[in-house]
């Protein structure tokens, strides 16, 4: 008996010695496993710091090249002597010659020469190559973009291995950087003789050498838009958007009845226009949704059956102005445009809502110069309607002026200043119709707005006060807004209680539809007794 007590003794013994080696061993291992992920990470990360992003990934190429650059280029010839064309070859020919450009683009901005050895030949990369030095010598890097490409082809082997053409004013921009200084911006049409060869699948370019620019001996098509400024000059209008659906037009709550219930109701006020907002992203970004199309086309009947003119807002809510991606929104802008333009209700195009807003973060120029091409765009896509911008104040209305059809500003400002800066914008841009595109004010006087705010009373007495100076003065105008709103978007003005709630109370409605004592000092026949 006490041999077999000695015998489980031992093994109890062992059996707690296995567990101790058992559980350090556990410890050990998961001790070390979580150290190797510890440094892993730490590497990872420095390597990441290191070598920026991936260069495929830099490069974009791993997306479809309509997402990253997608200038306008149309193929004006395709007669071959021998082999004809093929649809597949064209498209790989175009998809490839798109996207030499495209690295060679990328290349002169992060003077870095990945991805070149895939689009050009052996001779042809040496002049890439040699540039890339010098600009790293120099401290020089370009951000560049072709705008329009013009193909006519000259020559396609009977193998299909080597095609010749020319590419007739190619309009390139690009902005020269020292450093972070910029050193300038040129605009220039070029034309090229281009040859490229079939090597391992890709087409590459042999030989892209510039040629003389053949005089243009077409005739531009004047534009005709003094019917429309005629109109402008006479706006007396509203920023729309249905009450259950602010920020959002064109949206899942989409209903063309009840759209067209409003559009009623500010006919009923002696209205004559509408602002109707296009966001870039909601409508597709480069690939616009055609369902969305649809929507705006309703839209814009409703709008004409009720005796409205509408002008359309692009860009709503987009903020990114680098030269890299101007092909993707012109793409945007010119598939929206050429769908509607035709249409009786369209009144002119305002190409963005206060854009002077991203002056400060997103640079100045940049807004600037992108804003000047758009509009150069919109006039050659559509002849017949003017086009403007939406400053956030009188004050930033003198930016382009001179590119613009007519001036459009916002005043959120005390009434008392307003005749003032009006004037002063006035005396800046004497020969062009300048119209209050939006104004206001809000209704709330809660607990977020208890000193400064005003209640129905005195939105009404602020239209009571700017209604006769507006009219008095012949300034058309569109005030924001129909409705109150019970939700707003926290993109529209943050998440803090003091800046989105007053946002809720700018309608002369309420949010059921019933009339606030604004409504009735914004009703037209009242001015007219």
């Amino acid at each position: 008996m006490l041999q077999a007590l000695q015998k489980n003794l031992q093994r109890t013994y062992m059996a707690i010695q296995l567990n101790k080696t058992l559980y350090r061993t556990v410890l050990i291992v998961s001790f070390l496993a979580i150290n190797t992920l510890v440094l892993y990470g730490i590497g990872a990360a420095w390597a990441f710091m290191n070598t920026g992003a991936d260069k495929t990934s830099m490069l974009h190429l791993e997306v479809p090249m309509e997402d990253v650059y997608k200038p306008s280029l149309d193929w004006t010839n395709l007669v071959n002597p021998g082999r004809p064309m093929e649809d597949q070859a064209l498209g790989e020919i175009t998809n490839d010659y798109m996207n030499a450009w495209h690295v060679r683009n990328i290349a002169y901005k992060k003077n870095d020469p990945y991805g070149i050895e895939d689009f050009y030949t052996d001779s042809a990369r040496v002049r890439l190559y040699d540039n890339i030095d010098l600009n790293k010598k120099n401290n020089h890097w370009y951000k560049r973009t072709t705008l329009n490409h013009n193909s006519s082809l000259d020559f396609y082997t009977a193998d299909g291995t080597m095609v010749v053409f020319k590419d007739y004013n190619v309009e390139e921009y690009q902005e020269i950087y020292e450093g972070e200084t910029l050193l300038s911006k040129e605009k220039d049409t070029t034309s090229y003789q281009v040859m490229m060869l079939l090597e391992d699948g890709f087409w590459r370019i042999r030989h892209l050498k510039e040629i003389p620019t053949p005089i243009d001996t077409s005739k531009t098509e004047p534009r005709n838009i003094q019917d429309k400024l005629e109109k402008i000059k006479n706006t007396k209008g509203i920023n729309y958007y249905p009450k259950d659906s602010p920020w959002d037009t064109f949206g899942k709550k989409f209903n063309d009845s009840i759209i067209n219930q409003d559009f009623k109701i500010i006919q009923d006020m002696g209205l004559n226009t509408i602002r109707v907002f296009i966001q870039y992203e909601d409508f597709g970004k480069n690939r616009v949704d055609y369902k969305k199309l649809d929507l705006l086309k309703i839209l814009l009947d409703s709008a004409e059956e009720n005796n409205l003119d509408v002008l359309i807002t692009l860009f709503d809510f987009y903020g990114d102005y680098d030269v890299s991606n101007w092909t993707l929104t012109h793409r945007h802008a010119e598939t929206i445009v050429n769908a509607v333009k035709d249409h009786p209700a369209l009144l002119g195009w305002d190409i963005k809502n206060e854009p002077d807003l991203d002056f400060e973060s997103r640079g100045r120029l940049s807004v600037l110069n992108w804003l000047e091409q758009m509009i150069e765009n919109i006039k050659k896509w559509d002849k017949n309607h003017p086009v403007t911008i939406g400053w956030s104040t009188p004050e930033a209305g003198i930016n382009l002026a001179d590119k613009v059809d007519f001036v459009s500003f916002h005043y959120y400002r005390d009434v008392q200043d307003f005749k003032k800066a009006y004037d002063t914008l006035n005396g800046a841009v004497p020969n062009k119709p300048k119209v209050l595109q939006e104004y206001g004010m809000s209704s709330y006087k809660g607990l977020w707005n208890l000193y400064r705010g005003a209640n129905e009373e005195g939105q009404r007495d602020y239209y009571n006060e700017i209604q006769p100076i507006l009219r008095d003065n012949h300034i058309p105008y569109m005030f924001w807004t129909l409705y109150d709103f019970k939700k707003v978007p926290s993109s529209v003005a943050g998440s803090l209680p003091w800046k989105t709630k007053k946002q809720h109370f700018f309608g002369c409605l309420d949010s059921l539809g019933n009339k606030k004592p604004a409504y009735f000092e914004l009703t037209v026949n009242k001015e007219n007794n």
